[in-house]
């Protein structure tokens, strides 16, 4: 007599599995091909995960939330889905596919690492310090610390790795990547944010993941040697700026520092001054943040005609705010944020691109005269130059730092846009030289009204009876305070 071998639950109810037809099961019968099988049952698994959880919108969005946490690496978020992937294999009564072979402890987490994992990006994330973007061109990775894009020692072994990874997370998203529409985005809630390409629209498939990683700066945090961002003199003069409201723009490129700069900057200001934000997407999270604010945040979409921002602009104006933070100046909405400026938001700010703080009034005028009015361009550049560009800020990463460049007076002098610089970094000396003092009407606002809490009082700034005399300071002056010339 045959001896029977010892009974296995998990070999039974495999065999359960195998035999029985069952409408929610991905296989109605084994086939003999084991990793087709998995692949099979890997897909039923990415569906059923994809599939709204929760009575509520919020939990819906949670639980949505979860996912795209656990697919960018995520501890707490990824054991909340091997638990609900272990779950949906109990109750499908799947414990092991026969003949299949894989390096995991369980099929639960073999199915894990197919539908959520990321492949060798988790390899990547495991060293999260200082990691700022991820960067996957094909199957090349790429690393960015430090302001720094460099080579990572990893690489996906093909393309299909790098398509399966942007299915998950546009899937989870009810988004697609298709030959109709060949590209993703997806935020999180702590401002991580995913760009994702597909073939078609760029030469190969493409991943970009920026993690936010500053959650609050301060101006003294900026100047500490730690950052070296601004100087301690620095500091005192973007608080006066702060205080008599000029209206600022800030200039430089992806990563140089502009986020980082408008959030401390926003942080001194008083909790009970009104202030409304406008973005494409929240990357500034300031409720979030500075959560005694009294502040409003839009999210735009211009796809939307219902929400693009020249509507944000319309309903943000009668909200009563006292300084709107545009993130982006574009062209469909110059023509409003150049209204803003000059009726009644003083001490406005917002960023744009351009080369050098001489080419910010004309860039901004040429966007306003695309929609067409007819304006005189140069009456419209001398009034961004007097009201709307106020004070020009230039970032850069300079020196394996992000570095505050250049701080200058744009007013409107001769017939076109005159840049006084009051501060300028000197990369040979790895210091700021102060060429320029402010203007005589500008040194009028500077040195006028109440200091702020905690400020050192006007006259320790050396601003009291300071006049511009072509970078030196007139007869009498003190040369030891924030504004004195080098």
């Amino acid at each position: 007599m045959k001896k029977e071998g010892r009974f296995s639950p998990a070999a039974y109810s495999a065999k359960l599995w195998a035999e029985e037809e069952r409408h929610d099961a991905p296989l109605s019968a084994m086939s003999a091909d084991p990793l087709r099988d998995f692949r099979h049952l890997a897909e039923d698994v990415r569906t059923y995960l994809a599939q709204p959880r929760g009575e509520t919108e919020e939990e819906r969005r949670e639980y949505n939330e979860c996912l795209n946490r656990a697919v960018l690496g995520y501890a707490g978020d990824r054991e909340r889905i091997l638990a609900v992937i272990a779950d949906r294999l109990l109750r499908q009564r799947i414990h092991e596919l026969p003949d299949y072979r894989h390096p995991y402890a369980t099929l639960a987490e073999a199915l894990f690492a197919e539908v959520i994992g990321m492949n060798v990006l988790e390899l990547v994330l495991r060293k999260r310090e200082g990691l700022e973007e991820i960067q996957v061109v094909g199957t090349a990775v790429f690393e960015v610390r430090d302001g720094v894009a460099l080579p990572s020692a990893y690489a996906f072994e093909s393309l299909r790795e790098v398509e399966r990874i942007q299915q998950n997370l546009v899937l989870y998203n009810n988004d697609r990547i298709n030959p109709r529409k060949r590209w993703a985005e997806v935020m999180l809630r702590d401002g991580t944010r995913v760009t994702m390409t597909g073939f078609g629209f760029t030469a190969k498939p493409t991943l970009t993941l920026r993690f936010y990683t500053v959650r609050r700066f301060r101006l003294a945090q900026l100047s500490e040697s730690a950052y070296g961002t601004i100087s301690d003199r620095l500091r005192m003069m973007l608080l006066a700026v702060l205080h008599a409201r000029f209206n600022v723009v800030i200039i430089g490129p992806t990563n140089s520092g502009k986020t980082n700069l408008i959030k401390a900057l926003i942080g001194e200001m008083p909790d009970e001054e009104r202030l409304v934000t406008i973005e494409s997407r929240h990357e500034l999270m300031l409720q979030r943040d500075f959560p005694a604010k009294n502040v409003i945040e839009y999210e735009v979409d211009e796809e939307d005609p219902l929400h693009r921002s020249v509507q944000a602009f319309k309903l943000a104006l009668r909200q009563s705010p006292q300084r709107i933070i545009h993130a982006e100046i574009r062209d469909e909405d110059a023509n409003i944020y150049v209204r803003a400026c000059t009726r009644g938001h003083a001490g406005s700010m917002t960023t744009l691109h351009a080369n050098t703080l001489e080419d910010v009034p004309e860039a901004i005028a040429d966007m306003c005269m695309q929609d067409g009015r007819g304006l005189n361009p140069e009456r419209l550049t001398k009034r961004i130059a007097e009201y709307v560009t106020e004070i020009g800020i230039e970032m850069r990463f300079i020196g394996g730092r992000r570095r505050l460049v250049r701080l200058a007076e744009i007013s409107w002098e001769n017939g076109g846009p005159a840049v006084k610089e009051w501060a300028t970094f000197d990369e040979e000396a790895g210091d700021w030289r102060y060429p320029c003092l402010p203007s005589a009407a500008a040194l009028a606002r500077l040195d006028g009204g109440a200091r702020p809490e905690g400020m050192a009082a006007w006259p320790e700034l050396g601003l009291e009876g300071r006049l511009s005399t072509g970078g030196a300071a007139a007869s009498g002056s003190r040369e030891n305070g924030a504004w004195s010339a080098t």
